[in-house]
């Protein structure tokens, strides 16, 4: 069976080319369409299949100023050319699910998240002081157009999965569409308790204003405690324009406190130590899924995070609450507020509690990969149920 995956674009490897990886476990013969490609940034599996790229890869400096090209985005993907296949899947966090699909050929969507910038955190990337003010205009204007775009677009999917019940809402809410959950693969076997621990908290993920840094360097700013943050948007492939973005790079830019310390050049070989060393892992915005929190807790490290989004399903908070879990040890602590604050007192909390690390390397396993490929593979099967049925 000839299989396309479409995938918005591979500039670096985060968590959407992680679950990518997967997704060519189970169809190793898979082409893969994207937006555009920066030859070298993802890893060899991915490298390794046939890529192809859509109008925009001929874009001058589109690689390292893809974002700007937003409004192009729904041409684009559209441009595409899917002919000759028999199953198409998107990894959807931007436009990869309005890809045009031949008729008859059915089209499973696994959708990370519907576009943040548009639709529920539209303030948290273009409110004041969130973007310049060229951005925020050409954004006002290309913003409704955008929204109809992706609405129309959903229903081309024949069938959304989910990356959690967060997500799961979110193409309710945003689309009208039903989907079924299937959380990402997580590589839980290359995490695992340290001897000892470290005195210090970690904060991981590509830097975006949705991610809060600034709330979590405020709060540190009010703890002797040290704060240390992974930047993954200055790993492999990244550019050093994409690199210094975001949220980070606005704190580096101001003074900040002399506990708070951001890495830039973090490999995969080194991040098991860091999180298995941390005292907790703080996670301050609202998460879709959260990779980095399954492996803290298959590191044996503790989760202190906003109550809110993907953590629900994968958090056991000490206080109870809505968590991923009925019964069970806690594996963490939630605040419910979005200030420094919440964070400071929250902290608090977690430290006054002993966690169990062997509980909280129990609660990652159902998160892991083998699980992952199995349910997809599933999801796969039923998409083909019911275009038989059709």
């Amino acid at each position: 069976m000839r299989v396309a995956i479409v995938h918005d674009w591979l500039t670096g490897m985060r968590g959407g080319e992680r679950v990518l990886e997967c997704m060519l476990r189970l169809h190793p013969s898979a082409e893969i369409f994207t937006l555009l490609h920066v030859p070298g940034s993802v890893s060899p599996l991915i490298e390794d299949r046939p890529i192809h790229t859509s109008p925009l890869q001929q874009v001058p400096f589109a690689a390292q100023r893809y974002r700007y090209l937003l409004p192009f985005f729904p041409r684009a993907v559209e441009a595409l050319d899917l002919a000759g296949f028999e199953l198409v899947i998107s990894s959807s966090h931007c436009v990869a699910k309005g890809a045009r699909v031949p008729a008859g050929v059915p089209h499973l969507c696994y959708c990370h998240t519907p576009m943040r910038y548009l639709w529920d955190q539209h303030g948290e990337y273009f409110g004041p002081g969130r973007a310049g003010r060229l951005a925020r205009v050409a954004m006002a204007v290309s913003a409704p157009g955008l929204r109809a775009w992706d609405v129309e677009s959903s229903a081309r999917v024949h069938r959304f999965v989910a990356t959690s019940r967060h997500v799961q809402a979110r193409i309710s809410r945003h689309w009208g569409r039903e989907s079924s959950v299937v959380h990402p693969p997580v590589d839980v076997e290359r995490f695992g308790p340290a001897a000892e621990r470290e005195d210090y908290y970690l904060m991981v993920g590509a830097a975006a204003p949705y991610k809060r840094f600034d709330l979590a360097a405020e709060a540190f700013r009010e703890l002797d405690r040290k704060l240390v943050v992974v930047d993954r948007a200055a790993g492999r492939g990244a550019s050093s324009r994409a690199a210094g973005r975001g949220a980070s790079s606005r704190a580096a830019r101001s003074t900040l406190p002399p506990n708070v310390e951001i890495l830039r050049s973090v490999t995969d070989e080194e991040m098991p130590q860091l999180l298995a060393r941390a005292r907790a892992l703080v996670l301050p915005g609202i998460e879709d899924f959260g990779i980095a929190v399954v492996e803290a807790l298959a590191s044996g490290t503790p989760v202190v995070a906003l109550g809110r989004g993907g953590v629900l399903d994968t958090v056991r908070p000490l206080d109870g609450g809505d968590g991923g879990y009925d019964g069970g040890p806690p594996t963490g602590v939630f605040f419910e507020r979005p200030t420094a604050e919440a964070l400071v007192e929250a902290i608090a909390r977690l430290e006054s509690h002993r966690f169990d690390p062997s509980a909280l390397v129990a609660a990652a396993r159902p998160f892991g990969v083998e699980r992952f490929l199995a349910e997809l593979s599933a999801e796969v099967d039923a998409l083909f149920a019911a275009a038989r049925a059709r």
